[in-house]
């Protein structure tokens, strides 16, 4: 396999060829991928590696209709990113209509407000947040060393999840704990899937037809790691994720909230270190812990479909869970234009939307039950009656909004250049 060193591409665009951003995403134990045109969306090619770490590890290639599945040894995230190197190689066309390479970024700490350009300095306050995030931000900086070294040549920018939630006011974001922990550690709410609620904003207000900044909106982000955002005015004003991706509402392996007694409690009941008991606490909970199943919302579905009564039980805490932290969130905005619905589990769970907007009843919400079925499988649309305020399901594309800021600001710094 042809090594990220050996592999330096010399990628200046061809005059007149459309112009593509490789957008990727690092994860823990997995590394997304997707070549995007910026302006239209199109993807020609897309994959994923996963199971990095693991014996069983792969990368997946799309390109065309047609899948391309590699076993990864070693099973590393270096790997991965050799492997797409590689791949990448093989369609020279391509590669010379690349301009910039995008990088999810989960943690940028108070460093970052926005979008950027990735230089000595960037880079070295990105590994400087590795203890906010130790299982993510290490694994994007493998990115982007490995893309640094694979196209010399492009600009490379990082895209933060947490940068949108930079704007919530003090009341919100600080914690009652002793101020030093803030002042002197970064204890504070920084808050995730900042991405996701930009282009879901932007798509909420096409949709509404109004200004973003005449909306309020509360952006329900629902997968694996769920959270609930508070949008005033096109600005994040508070969310249900903290200091880590943790907090909020249940998640598929992790806990959410809850009472940090309990840490205390269980490692003394169980002789248990706190690191065992966070690790119980990141991996074992969550949908996955109350259920004793899985974390896969559609598995847990399907079993309380044929009467398993504890993940029957399951749903009804998450939906329960998720309506309460609406509740909470309404506390900023103080009316609601919409309650939007995204995520692989927001986008496709017409049963968790069901159930949380019978919890929420109060507030105007009223489902329509054939139009809640109907948005599924990437399709937008409201999915309640008329009334004071309306509930709507859009997904949402992390990717694109991660390629457009990669291009405005590729085009931005060739601009200062010329």
């Amino acid at each position: 396999m042809t090594s990220t060193n050996d592999a330096s591409i010399n990628s200046t665009p061809a005059s007149g060829a459309t112009s593509y951003v490789l957008v990727l995403n690092c994860g823990s134990s997995s590394l997304k991928f997707a070549v995007i045109d910026a302006s239209t969306g199109e993807q020609p090619l897309s994959g994923m590696a996963e199971r990095l770490g693991s014996d069983d590890a792969e990368i997946v290639f799309k390109q065309n209709g047609a899948k391309q599945t590699q076993a990864l040894t070693p099973h590393t995230h270096k790997s991965a990113l050799q492997a797409l190197v590689t791949y990448l190689l093989g369609y020279p066309a391509l590669v010379q209509s690349l301009t910039a390479i995008g990088h999810r970024v989960v943690h940028g700490g108070e460093h970052f407000r926005e979008a950027i350009l990735i230089d000595s300095l960037s880079q070295q306050r990105i590994a400087d947040c590795s203890n906010l995030a130790p299982l993510h931000n290490p694994a994007n900086l493998l990115g982007i060393e490995a893309a640094q070294e694979a196209f010399p040549q492009l600009p490379q920018v990082a895209v933060f999840d947490t940068a949108f939630h930079q704007q919530m006011p003090d009341y919100a974001y600080l914690y009652p704990l002793p101020y030093e922990y803030y002042r002197d550690l970064g204890v504070r709410r920084y808050g995730f899937h900042g991405t996701s609620c930009r282009y879901v904003t932007a798509e909420a207000a096409r949709l509404l037809n109004k200004p973003a900044a005449e909306l309020k909106l509360i952006i329900a982000h629902l997968g694996n790691g769920a959270s609930l955002t508070a949008v005033k005015h096109g600005h994040s004003v508070d969310t249900t994720m903290g200091l880590t991706p943790l907090e909020g509402v249940v998640h598929g392996t992790r806990c959410g909230s809850i009472d940090p007694g309990i840490i205390a409690y269980l490692a003394h009941r169980l002789n248990k270190s706190t690191d065992e008991i966070d690790a119980i606490l990141w991996k074992k909970s969550g949908l996955l812990g109350l259920s004793g199943l899985s974390n896969d919302c559609r598995t847990i579905e399907e079993a309380a479909a044929n009467g398993h009564e504890q993940a029957q039980l399951t749903l009804e805490i998450y939906a329960y869970r998720l309506a309460k932290a609406v509740g909470e969130l309404m506390i900023p905005l103080g009316r609601l234009d919409a309650l939007v619905f995204t995520g692989g589990i927001g986008e496709n769970s017409s049963l968790i939307r069901a159930r949380t907007l019978d919890w929420l009843g109060f507030l105007g919400l009223q489902l329509d039950s054939e139009a809640n079925e109907q948005c599924i499988r990437g399709k937008a649309g409201k999915i309640s009656q008329n009334g004071h305020a309306a509930a709507w399901v859009i997904p949402t594309n992390e990717e694109l909004m991660i390629a457009r800021d990669s291009v405005a600001l590729a085009a931005a710094a060739q601009g200062e250049q010329a």
